[in-house]
């Protein structure tokens, strides 16, 4: 978190054409409703989600997905953060992902992964222990 801000900034946005968009707007809502500044980026591909991140500087970038080609998505958007020097930026990715490819995406850099009927007190608590740690704040 920037000094000057309080609230965890968050964008989320779901990559590629995936049509499916209730699991990012429930979260999206439980983030706000939990204090949290949340821009919903909607669909955009991997280069507009790393470029929207940096433009408004948020702590967190929620990746929704239900489609296929999640791992190439993924590791294209931790690529390109690593590439822009945002490396510090927490990654979180929800959606429809088969258990089998979760270690992977972790190695990506991805901080977790929620499956559907993850609780959202889970994903909220996970987002701000992990930015706080990340920050060094209390």
């Amino acid at each position: 978190m920037d000094e000057g801000r309080n609230k965890i900034k968050v964008l989320m946005a779901k990559p590629g054409f995936d049509g499916h968009w209730r699991g990012a707007t429930v979260v999206t809502v439980a983030l706000r409703n939990a204090g949290m500044e949340v821009i919903y980026g909607g669909n955009l591909s991997p280069a507009e989600i790393v470029a929207t991140a940096i433009q408004e500087d948020v702590d967190v970038v929620g990746l929704s997905i239900l489609a296929a080609g999640h791992m190439k998505l993924i590791s294209e958007v931790a690529r390109l953060l690593q590439k822009e020097g945002k490396g510090d930026v927490l990654v979180v990715v929800g959606g429809t992902i088969p258990k089998p490819d979760i270690p992977e995406i972790k190695k990506m850099g991805v901080s977790e992964v929620f499956l559907p009927g993850t609780d959202l007190g889970v994903i909220t608590s996970h987002i701000r222990d992990s930015v706080r740690a990340r920050k060094g704040s209390a």
